[in-house]
């Protein structure tokens, strides 16, 4: 579940809008067959899912059958005849209500996250490839996805390229951050629903991350926590950089291969696109580095935020880290984690010294 979203209300809205639909169909109809999901509510989206986690759900017993071990399901006849089976069965759904209500109240979660919080839905699309197969499964989920494109093609395309998770999950923050004042507002692309049952925003985004004002945007209140634990300057009693093991050689992060790589990759035209760290760093992201990179101590994590963010450039920012955290946390430069947060400080500055 996205952690921008009230996950109580979005599951107590799911399943009011559910019964809705369902109570108002079937009360005059014992099944539902395809045509009717894809005209069944005033959102194209939300009936979209529908269809994208019925034939999920088609997947995921075919992968079942799979491990039967008397049959060779990768004979190229088999693969043809299961594609052949797969159109005739789009063409033949047949749906009671508790079956299908699941099915809905699910479609309907996942509209509302993909529109108020794309960057955890499209991880979420992410994490559920199988490894080797992210490209050929974006591919098929594009024929569900009609919001945020912009975002959503930009993974594809670097999916088919051969990119790995980590690289896509990066390059889908990156571009988010520098697309979301672009991006349709959920209040748009969610008012479809509101003809079914109407959507408190206020509830529904209450731990939403400040990002301007505009509904869905509130601050929540372990932000506004962090922002009186900085203005009690509870850092200050943190131990000060001579009292750190320094990372030296292959431990530390070299920060002009650092610069290049970035540079040379997506995130070339972002760099100084970042102001401070501290403010900048989303909720998701902070948990992450706090959890990962900072021994679960998210004081350290805003403390190292703002220290970067005292820095005149990203030479001397990098050089802080090794002096004060890459050994003494006993970070693995390699990592996920450790790249996406020297993006997050590449984009912070201008130039390199």
């Amino acid at each position: 579940m996205s952690d921008k979203i009230n996950s109580n209300y979005l599951e107590t809205y799911s399943q009011i809008f559910s019964e809705k639909v369902c109570a108002d169909y079937f009360g005059t109809k014992q099944y539902m067959g395809g045509q009717e999901i894809i005209q069944l509510t005033p959102s194209n989206q939300v009936n979209l899912m529908v269809i994208k986690n019925l034939f999920n759900l088609w997947k995921n017993d075919l992968e079942e059958l799979k491990r039967n071990p008397y049959f060779d399901y990768n004979d190229y006849a088999v693969q043809e005849s299961l594609k052949e089976t797969m159109n005739v069965l789009s063409r033949a759904i047949k749906i009671q209500r508790p079956h299908f209500e699941p099915l809905l109240q699910k479609a309907v979660k996942d509209t509302v996250i993909l529109a108020a919080d794309p960057v955890s839905y499209f991880e979420q699309e992410l994490d559920n490839a199988k490894p080797g197969q992210i490209a050929v499964y974006l591919k098929e989920s594009s024929k569900y996805i009609k919001w945020h494109l912009p975002i959503w093609d930009i993974l594809m395309e670097k999916a088919g390229l051969g990119a790995s998770l980590g690289e896509l999950k990066r390059a889908l923050s990156a571009n988010y951050d520098y697309q979301k004042d672009q991006l349709e507002s959920p209040l748009n692309l969610l008012s479809p629903l509101e003809q079914i049952q109407p959507i408190d925003y206020e509830e529904l985004l209450s731990l939403d991350t400040h990002q301007g004002g505009s509904a869905g945007e509130q601050k929540p209140a372990v932000e506004d926590e962090v922002e009186r634990e900085e203005q009690e300057n509870l850092m200050e009693d943190l131990p000060e950089q001579s009292q750190h093991k320094a990372a030296e050689g292959a431990q530390a992060i070299d920060p002009a291969l650092a610069w290049a790589k970035f540079e040379s990759e997506e995130y070339g035209y972002m760099k100084g696109s970042l102001k401070n760290l501290s403010e900048s760093v989303g909720i998701n992201q902070k948990f992450m580095f706090t959890r990962v990179l900072f021994e679960g101590n998210h004081d350290l994590m805003m403390h190292a935020l703002k220290s970067v963010d005292q820095c005149d450039n990203f030479v001397d920012a990098i050089e802080l880290l090794n002096q004060r955290f890459v050994a003494e946390l006993n970070w693995d430069i390699d990592s996920d984690e450790v790249g996406e947060f020297l993006q997050l400080i590449f984009r912070k500055f201008d130039q390199k010294v």
